[in-house]
């Protein structure tokens, strides 16, 4: 006997029209990837002394996350690489030694802002953690300004909360140069005696701009920060 239930109907299709901030982002990305030439070099950088630096700095009181200790880093690093640090504007590259950080912010329904710290090499790491807090705590509430929001000159994006570990960050133009952070994961490693035990890691993605950065200086700014972060001990 043939069944008189009518098939379920599938949910109607949603159909969401791209507006304001989303429009704007979705508009910028687009041109970003339409106006500059991007590669993306991926490395891994043992995090055992990352995670070593952050318990001695809880323990004492003076609370860190991985973020705050790999912008750190690549602050000191970017001072040894200053083309990565620069800006490229009607085919002229503007390049100082000042680091504008920007740091990319999450904001609700998946919103990205990416506002700047300004002088960040001068900051203590102490420091550096407060701007980027109050930064974060701004771009919640819409209190960034225009110089904050265009005036970077390096951008760092952080997923190392997801199960990420490399990924492809979009230029934040006319910035050369955006940094990703992934997420952690153990990587077999051989142990001075000579034995083979696991170490975290952590995944770093490096997108730049092609015109403004060959690949080998590119390369060698993304293994000094391995070196730097492998050694954090020794800066903070």
């Amino acid at each position: 006997m043939a069944s008189t239930d009518a098939p379920a109907q599938p949910p109607a299709m949603t159909v969401t029209k791209l507006r304001g901030p989303r429009r704007m982002i979705a508009d910028k990305m687009v041109a970003s990837l339409h106006d500059a030439a991007q590669l993306t070099h991926h490395a891994s950088a043992n995090a055992s002394a990352l995670m070593a630096a952050k318990q001695a700095r809880d323990e004492r009181g003076d609370r860190t996350s991985i973020e705050d200790l790999a912008m750190f880093a690549a602050i000191r690093t970017l001072a040894d690489h200053p083309q990565m640090n620069a800006r490229l504007i009607d085919n002229e590259l503007h390049c100082g030694p000042a680091v504008h950080l920007s740091v990319a912010i999450a904001l609700a329904y998946g919103l990205l802002v990416a506002p700047a710290i300004f002088d960040a090499q001068a900051m203590s790491l102490t420091q550096l953690r407060a701007a980027r807090q109050d930064l974060t705590q701004r771009a919640r509430t819409n209190r960034l300004n225009v110089r904050e929001m265009t005036g970077g000159t390096f951008t760092i994006s952080n997923l190392g909360l997801t199960r990420v570990e490399h990924f492809t960050p979009i230029l934040n133009t006319p910035q050369v140069a955006i940094l990703g952070l992934g997420s952690m994961f153990d990587r077999p490693v051989r142990t001075a005696d000579g034995r083979v035990d696991l170490a975290p890691h952590i995944g770093l993605s490096l997108t730049f701009d092609p015109r403004a950065i060959d690949g080998t200086p590119a390369a060698l700014f993304l293994s000094a920060l391995c070196d730097r972060l492998e050694n954090i001990g020794a800066i903070v």
